[in-house]
C-alpha cells in the first residue's frame, strides 16, 4: 500500500507539472498570435517615412527673400546727374562756359603783312579783350570792305574751326584777311577801302553780335580790293590764321 501510494505521488505531480507547462505554452502562443509581425506594439502609431523637405528656417523653399538694399540691381534709378555741373552751354549757345564777346569790350588793330613797296594784300586783324573776364568769338567775322550794311561780305577761306575761340581777360584773338588779287597794273581803277568792318556772329549762328571797325595802318590811306578777297575764321595765334592767307 505504502509503496503504491508513494508511486502515485510522483506521477500526479509530474502530470500536474506537464499540464501546467502545456497551459503556459498555450498562453504564450495565444499572446504571440495577437501581436503583429516584427514585435511592434499595436498601441503605438504606425511609423511612416516623410519626403525630404527644406525647413522654412533654412531660408529656402517658399519663404520670401529679405530685401538686400542693393541699389545696383532691379528697377531702381541710377545716379542722378550733377545739377551743379557745367552744362557746356550758355544763353548764347556757344558751347562754352563763357559769354560771347561784346564789341564794346574789344579793342581792334590791323597789321600789314606785305613788305614795303608791294601791293597791300595781306592783313592781320587783332582783337584784344579789354575786360578781365574770358569771352568767346564764334565762326568767322563778317568782313565788309565798303561802308554800309549793304556792302558784300568777304568770303571765308576754307571752313572756320567749329570750336569757338575763348579770349582770356586782356587776351587776344586773330583773323587773317586777303583783299586784292588782281595783278594788272597800269591805270585801271579798283574799288578802294579806307577801313574794314567786322560783324561778330552770335553763338547759335542765327544772330549778330555787333560790328567792329578796323582802321588801316598809319601809312595807308586806302587799299584796293576785289572779289578775290578772303578772310579766315578766328584763331588763337597769328600763325594759325596767316598761314593760309599768305598762300594767296
Amino acid at each position: 500500500m505504502n509503496a503504491k501510494t508513494i508511486r502515485r505521488g510522483p506521477v500526479r505531480r509530474g502530470l500536474r507539472g506537464t499540464l501546467t507547462g502545456a497551459a503556459v505554452i498555450t498562453a504564450l502562443l495565444a499572446a504571440t498570435a495577437c501581436q503583429p509581425a516584427g514585435g511592434e506594439d499595436q498601441g503605438a502609431a504606425p511609423t511612416s517615412v516623410a519626403p525630404s523637405a527644406v525647413s522654412p528656417s533654412d531660408g529656402a523653399g517658399s519663404k520670401s527673400a529679405e530685401p538686400t538694399g542693393d541699389s545696383g540691381t532691379g528697377t531702381g534709378s541710377g545716379p542722378s546727374k550733377d545739377a551743379t555741373g557745367d552744362s557746356g552751354e550758355t544763353g548764347g549757345g556757344n558751347g562754352t562756359a563763357y559769354p560771347d564777346c561784346k564789341v564794346t569790350d574789344l579793342n581792334t588793330a590791323v597789321e600789314l603783312q606785305d613788305p614795303a613797296g608791294e601791293t597791300p594784300r595781306h592783313f592781320l586783324l587783332t582783337v584784344t579783350n579789354g575786360t578781365k573776364t574770358p569771352c568767346v568769338l564764334n565762326d568767322a567775322p563778317l568782313i565788309r570792305l565798303r561802308a554800309g550794311n549793304d556792302a558784300p561780305i568777304v568770303e571765308t577761306l576754307g571752313e572756320p574751326d567749329a570750336e569757338p575761340v575763348v579770349v582770356e581777360g586782356d587776351g587776344r584773338a586773330y583773323a587773317g584777311l586777303y583783299v586784292f588779287g588782281n595783278d594788272e597794273g597800269g591805270e585801271a581803277q579798283y574799288d578802294q577801302s579806307d577801313r574794314f568792318t567786322a560783324t561778330l556772329v552770335a553763338g547759335e549762328g542765327t544772330e549778330l553780335g555787333g560790328t567792329l571797325v578796323f582802321d588801316l595802318p598809319d601809312r595807308l590811306d586806302s587799299v584796293s580790293y576785289d572779289d578775290a578777297a578772303r578772310v579766315t575764321g578766328w584763331g588763337g595765334t597769328e600763325g594759325l590764321v596767316m598761314r593760309p592767307i599768305n598762300q594767296l
